[in-house]
């Protein structure tokens, strides 16, 4: 196949998006395929560029405001890079956060006609924002925790939620710009950190007690994986910092704990209508209830990513998982 692999891009998320194309990219290659890698920021990378980009790593706080602002300036749309995918058979999207994952790359796809991987733009805009994914969660009978969106006050949160909560942007990934709350006087602080990545702030009940996540792959639930942390959150450092968290796959859960929770993560993909592809991420309380957090419709896609250990669990190798997430895409525009 000849693909396309867009990484990189604007978002908070940009270094995190760039490993997973360092991984993907030659994955892809190692199997045959001709392979383009073209950062949505700056257009298709010569080898000298795209050999240094992709061995940078990620750093254990995101990009800076001010580096991303001045990206954004001279970022090149991507349509200006047509000639570099209008001839593809399929267009890998290793991009996470912004206008990679919240549907807007994914409509450009679509009224090109380009076969890409993931979910659609409507649904990968329903799964970016996570107010309306959690009103359809619910609807479709998956718990999750009650929430309040900003503006609100603390005697609000206090006779609606209880202390502490989860502060967070409505649409962001990686726990950028997210605090957990625990007294009244910290809530002002916290709503000002998140409104600096969204202009929609949320303010969810925290749940205490294990995290948890469940890949979806071609309709069915992958193996359950636990992600053990020395804080209470899986933050951005812990995801990609080595050594700052560790992932089990498949999690020590009795068989109808995984059964119940792989369910609600099938419900909750079919709700928000994910592709072939998600990660659906939970808490499971100390009185053994689940709750869901939220849904990805690009998860990270590192060999070392929680899907891909997922898919490892299931016996499939990470070159084999990118390649079959390809050919799902080329179905799929049949």
């Amino acid at each position: 196949m000849k693909i396309a692999v867009l990484f990189g891009g604007t978002s908070e998320e940009r270094d995190v998006s760039i490993a997973s194309a360092a991984q993907v990219i030659p994955a892809l290659r190692g199997l045959g395929h001709d392979v383009t890698a073209i950062d949505t920021a700056t257009g298709r990378l010569p080898a000298n560029v795209e050999q240094k980009m992709l061995t940078s790593g990620v750093a254990p706080v995101p990009p800076s405001a001010t580096a991303l602002s001045n990206m954004r300036e001279s970022a090149l749309a991507l349509t200006t890079n047509a000639s570099d995918i209008k001839d593809v058979d399929v267009v890998f999207l290793a991009l996470h956060g912004g206008a990679g994952e919240d549907g807007r790359v994914q409509a450009v796809l679509d009224l090109a006609g380009l076969a890409y991987t993931g979910s659609n733009h409507i649904a990968s805009a329903t799964a970016m924002d996570k107010d309306l994914s959690k009103r359809l969660f619910r609807a479709a009978g998956v718990p999750t925790a009650d929430w309040l969106m900003a503006p609100v006050l603390a005697h609000e949160v206090t006779e609606a939620l209880g202390w502490p909560v989860v502060v967070k942007p409505n649409k962001q990934g990686s726990t950028v710009g997210l605090s957990i709350v625990r007294h009244p006087e910290e809530l002002a602080p916290a709503l000002l950190l998140a409104d600096k990545f969204d202009n929609e702030v949320m303010v969810e009940r925290f749940v205490p007690g294990r995290e948890l996540t469940v890949g979806i792959l071609d309709g069915k639930a992958l193996p359950v994986g636990e992600i053990i942390t020395r804080g209470e959150v899986f933050d951005y450092e812990a995801k990609y910092q080595k050594g700052a968290a560790r992932e089990v796959f498949p999690a020590d859960l009795p068989a109808s704990a995984v059964a119940k929770i792989q369910s609600f993560a099938l419900r909750a993909h079919a709700a928000l209508k994910l592709g072939v592809y998600s990660r659906i991420d939970f808490r499971m309380d100390p009185e053994g209830s689940f709750w869901c957090l939220e849904a990805n419709s690009l998860p990270g896609m590192t060999a070392n990513s929680l899907l891909p250990q997922a898919a490892r669990a299931a016996g499939i190798d990470f070159p084999k998982l990118v390649e079959r997430i390809c050919r799902a895409a080329l179905v799929g525009r049949r």
